[in-house]
């Protein structure tokens, strides 16, 4: 089986999260499944891929464009696997926003994707441009990592857990969810 964990990620932090989940994915399927982590740029296609989990950083409310345009490319190839979506963005503590990004609803029906999970994100001023640091002042948004890293390794073991290859893993723990 092969998994692929494509991303577009800005600063970093949301590529991170897709490392992490790729992580979960081989140590849960082993070595008999093949996971590769990508950022969506460097993905020619979903052929030869078994499952997918697409994700993307979240900036004022939209994924990147880089990630929606993977999506509108890849539409017909990702309807035919299975599809697992993540955003990553909010930020503080309460994250915020907490609302899922505007165009996922329309992403999530033109792929038929199982779900979507938003993370909280990571904040690093020395990474930021000025309008972003601007911004965050605005919010009064402290720097700091919100992500909840139990809760991106659950998600993940969640998913390997609906692959086939992950039937035998699901039956060992029970359900993951």
């Amino acid at each position: 089986m092969k998994v692929l964990v494509a991303v577009a990620s800005r600063h970093g932090a949301t590529q991170e999260i897709a490392e992490e989940i790729g992580r979960e994915l081989r140590s849960v399927l082993g070595e008999h499944t093949d996971v590769a982590v990508h950022p969506v740029t460097e993905v020619g296609g979903v052929s030869g891929y078994d499952a997918v989990v697409l994700g993307s950083a979240v900036y004022m409310g939209h994924w990147l464009t880089a990630a929606t345009d993977f999506v509108h490319h890849n539409r017909e190839e990702l309807t035919m696997v299975p599809v697992w979506l993540f955003s990553s963005g909010p930020v503080g503590s309460p994250p915020r926003p907490e609302q899922d990004p505007l165009e996922l609803g329309a992403l999530r029906r033109l792929i038929r994707a199982r779900e979507h999970r938003l993370f909280a994100g990571r904040v690093d001023r020395h990474r930021l441009g000025l309008a972003e640091r601007a911004l965050l002042v605005a919010l009064h948004v402290a720097d700091g990592d919100y992500r909840d890293w139990q809760d991106i390794r659950s998600w993940a073991r969640r998913i390997a857990a609906m692959l086939p290859a992950g039937a035998a893993y699901s039956e060992r723990v029970g359900d993951p969810s």
